[in-house]
């Protein structure tokens, strides 16, 4: 019954791993590998089968499935659903359970799954009556689908795997208390348009919700119907493309200097479809303090918990924003778009590429992957996963996000260990289609196991190790507010080249500016596989940053030093 729910519910792949209470299911999976209607994926730990369907699920919108046993497979699976409940993905996560009979007993791998998941998933249920199976079922993929997305846990009983019951799959879904689409926005939304219009600086902040709702299209026409600018979150961007003209770029902690700026400057602040967390706001008494606020959120629970909106507009995106695009009038802002173009150009000169460097460091090699790949493929056909830490920050900063989804990374969680997981459940979903896994040394190794499943599969994913032999981001923390006491941060890794050569899987290790186009290169066009050890330099940190307790336009930038000879270089 679990694998005819998959089916009809248009699964095709699983990740998981197999144990003694699940066992029962996997022998049933077996007739459906075999009629070619599931295919398992089998991962090294549980923590990547829900990683992998969490970026198949990002980068397909479907719902991923992942599956474990009881016990210490089950509470492995826990990170996973925490990172996917913190990004909205949605996820079902199906583990076995001891016989029900023995429930509480302690039982060998028995662990309350249900109690542990019921903080850090979307809804989670324990089935102990085959009858109850279907239905179940039913209810975990749509819950897990509709309204704002977020992971389900279905934890059965192995004596329920084993009964015989009838399989119905036609009932409809009934779950009082669970409205998953508000429909009474329409007079706030005049409300929401009459701000904006009379704006003279207005701003759009354009969260995850744009993409997950499928309007960045419409988010565009909005923007260039009103010349209103744009800042994303991590998450959000590629809402708009980075190299439109009315694209500021990330804002928030390690956004664009001129992006925060604009937050503070701006008169009317639309957020769409994003939840104003620390990340984004920085100090929250100091928040666009000068602006009046819109809020189109799905989640009502999200809407004034951090920022009190002027006005709210509780409902789907999909219906929300395009009833809001014949409310917008056109108009340009010639003075406000003036003023952040000066803005722009002021920061450019801060940035480290203009300097030429001898070193080699992160943000060049960002670079040089994202042009190097676009030059050989169309935005649609490239993926980029990232793990958790500077990396990630350089990659939002340095690689140019050209559509929504283009990115998966660990936006709320910022759970080390996701990057190569998620981009091979995105490969999985998207075989043809050229899929990065950017990761530093610090969190590949959380996860570099799943190199076997690579192989196992004939993945073609590219993997790129920025390796600075730290915990960067801690180090960076530990260098400016900790008197440069580096304690467990500086991080010892293996061969990278060698330990791909293990796994049968290309590599090559550069050290160079000049090696790194070549590389990224024979990486793009390897049919399969292939592992680049970036040995970057050590102590480079991420700027902008906001500092912890600060205002979001009270940036920490990067020092310059003047040399004896006169000249400007950037210190690290």
């Amino acid at each position: 019954m679990i694998w005819d729910a998959c089916v009809t519910e248009g699964v095709s792949i699983l990740f998981g791993h197999p144990g003694g209470a699940i066992l029962p299911a996997y022998d049933a999976l077996a007739i459906y590998e075999a009629e070619g209607l599931l295919h398992h994926v089998l991962v090294r730990h549980e923590q990547c089968a829900a990683h992998m369907a969490d970026g198949y699920a990002r980068a397909t919108g479907q719902v991923g499935v992942c599956v474990a046993t009881s016990g210490p497979g089950a509470t492995n699976l826990v990170t996973g659903i925490a990172t996917a409940q913190m990004d909205s993905v949605p996820i079902v996560c199906i583990t076995g359970q001891v016989p029900s009979p023995m429930l509480g007993t302690d039982a060998f791998q028995e662990a309350d799954i249900v109690g542990v998941t019921q903080p850090v998933c979307k809804h989670n249920y324990l089935v102990t009556d085959v009858a109850d199976l279907p239905m179940v079922m039913k209810e975990a993929f749509y819950i897990a689908r509709e309204g704002r997305p977020g992971p389900v846990l279905v934890d059965v009983c192995k004596d329920v795997q084993i009964a015989e019951g009838e399989f119905r799959y036609d009932m409809e879904v009934k779950l009082p208390g669970f409205n998953p689409y508000p429909a009474a926005w329409q007079d706030a939304l005049a409300d929401a348009a009459d701000l904006n219009n009379g704006a003279e600086s207005p701003l759009i902040m354009a969260g995850h919700g744009i993409h997950l709702a499928g309007v960045s299209d419409v988010l565009l026409r909005i923007v260039e119907k009103a010349e209103i600018p744009v800042v994303t979150t991590l998450l959000g961007t590629g809402n708009i493309t980075e190299t439109h003209p009315l694209s500021l770029g990330m804002g928030g902690m390690h956004g664009e200097a001129y992006a925060n700026e604009a937050v503070q400057a701006c008169d009317v602040l639309i957020a769409l479809g994003m939840r104003f967390d620390d990340r984004i706001t920085g100090r929250l008494d100091r928040f666009a303090k000068q602006a009046s606020v819109v809020h189109f959120e799905l989640d009502k629970a999200e809407v004034g918990k951090n920022v009190q909106p002027d006005v709210s507009v509780i409902g789907d995106l999909a219906e929300t924003l395009p009833a809001l695009e014949p409310l917008i009038h056109p108009n340009t802002h010639t003075e406000w778009l003036a003023s952040l173009t000066d803005r722009k150009l002021s920061s450019a000169g801060k940035d480290i590429l203009t300097f030429e460097l001898d070193e080699l460091v992160p943000p060049f090699v960002m670079r040089q992957i994202w042009s190097e790949t676009t030059n050989l493929r169309e935005p649609d056909d490239v993926l980029v996963a990232t793990d958790v830490g500077q990396h990630q920050m350089w990659e939002s900063q340095y690689f140019v996000h050209e559509r929504a989804g283009q990115l998966l990374t660990s936006g709320g969680l910022g759970t080390m260990g996701y990057g190569l997981p998620a981009a091979m459940g995105a490969q999985m979903a998207w075989p043809d289609k050229l899929v990065w896994a950017i990761v530093g040394d610090g969190g590949f190794q959380m996860t570099m196991q799943e190199l076997a499943t690579i192989q196992q599969e004939k993945l073609s994913v590219k993997i790129a190790i920025i390796n600075n032999g730290f915990l960067g981001m801690v180090r960076q923390w530990q260098q400016l507010f900790h008197d440069k006491r580096y304690v467990g941060t500086p991080v010892l890794s293996p061969d990278y080249v060698m330990l791909a050569a293990a796994y049968g899987i290309p590599a090559c290790k550069v050290e160079e500016p000049g090696q790194v186009a070549e590389a990224v290169r024979t990486a793009n066009t390897t049919d399969g596989p292939y592992l680049i050890d970036f040995q970057v330099k050590e102590e480079v940190n991420v700027y902008p940053m906001v500092a912890p307790g600060a205002a979001v336009d009270e940036l920490i930038r990067r020092p310059h030093i003047v040399q004896d000879h006169g000249g400007v270089v950037p210190s690290f």
